[in-house]
C-alpha cells in the first residue's frame, strides 16, 4: 500500500502539535528578548527573512511571533513598508513604574498577612539565592528572582492585581536575564531582596513597600541605561 505515491513503510509521521506550539513560542521569546535587551533600536525595521535564516527556522514562526509582538506592543506593522520595533526608554521604564507601583502594594499586604511557615519558605528562597549569586549562577538566580516575587504575591492574596502585572512579565523576565548578567548587578539585586525580605519578616507593611518600589525602580533604571544609554537621560524618577 501507499500514501500518495509514497509506500506506507516510510511514511513520516506528523509533528505533534505541542512541538509545533514550542517552536513558535522558542522564536517569540527569541525575538522578544533581543528587543527588550536593545540589540533592535527603536525605530529599527525588522526583516521576517533575515530573522527566520538567523534563527535557522522558515518564515511561518517568525510571522506568528511578530504578530504576538505587536500585541505586546514591541512592534509595529505599517502598511507597505514593514515591521518596525517599537520599544524605547520612556516605554521601558514606564512599564517598570507600573509594575513599581502594583508590586509595591503588593509587599505591603503581604506583610500583613504572611504566616511563620511563609517566612521560612521565603528564608529558603533568600539562601538559595545567596549561594546562586555567590556562584555567578545565571539561569538560577532568574529562576530564584521570579520565585521570590511571586511567593510575595501569592502571600499578598491579591490576585487581580497579580492579573494586572501579566502583561508585562515578558518585559521582567528579559530584564532579570539582562540585568542579573551583570556581576555587580547581581550582588546589589540580592541585598535587595534581602532587604524586603527582612521588612516582610519584621512585619512591617510601611517598610516592606518602600523597598520593594525602590528595589524596582533603581533596577529598571540600571536597565534602561543599560539598554538605551544616553537615550535614558531626562526620564529619570525620583522619589
Amino acid at each position: 500500500m501507499s500514501w500518495n505515491g509514497m509506500p506506507q513503510s516510510i511514511a513520516i509521521e506528523p509533528v505533534a502539535p505541542h512541538l509545533l506550539r514550542s517552536l513558535r513560542e522558542h522564536v517569540h521569546e527569541r525575538l522578544r528578548r533581543a528587543i527588550v535587551a536593545g540589540r533592535f533600536r527603536n525605530g529599527e525595521r525588522l526583516n521576517e527573512r533575515q530573522l527566520a535564516e538567523m534563527l535557522g527556522v522558515s518564515t511561518t514562526p517568525v510571522k506568528d511571533a511578530i504578530r504576538k509582538l505587536e500585541s505586546e506592543g514591541l512592534v509595529r506593522t505599517e502598511a507597505r513598508r514593514g515591521v518596525f520595533v517599537e520599544f524605547s526608554a520612556r516605554q521601558a521604564l514606564e512599564m517598570a513604574l507600573g509594575r513599581a507601583a502594583l508590586e509595591s502594594i503588593m509587599a505591603h499586604i503581604a506583610a500583613n498577612r504572611l504566616g511563620d511557615a511563609d517566612i521560612a519558605e521565603m528564608a529558603r528562597l533568600i539562601d538559595d539565592m545567596e549561594h546562586a549569586t555567590a556562584h555567578s549562577a545565571l539561569e538560577d538566580l532568574v529562576t530564584l528572582n521570579e520565585a521570590y516575587h511571586g511567593t510575595i504575591h501569592r502571600i499578598s492574596g491579591c490576585t487581580y492585581l497579580e492579573h494586572r502585572l501579566d502583561g508585562q512579565r515578558m518585559y521582567d523576565h528579559a530584564q532579570r536575564i539582562a540585568l542579573l548578567s551583570e556581576p555587580t548587578e547581581r550582588a546589589q539585586g540580592f541585598e535587595e531582596h534581602k532587604s524586603i525580605f527582612e521588612a516582610l519578616a519584621g512585619r512591617d507593611p510601611a517598610l516592606a513597600e518602600t523597598r520593594m518600589r525602590r528595589h524596582i525602580v533603581r533596577s529598571a533604571k540600571a536597565h534602561v541605561h543599560q539598554v538605551f544609554g544616553a537615550d535614558a537621560e531626562g526620564l529619570a524618577y525620583d522619589e
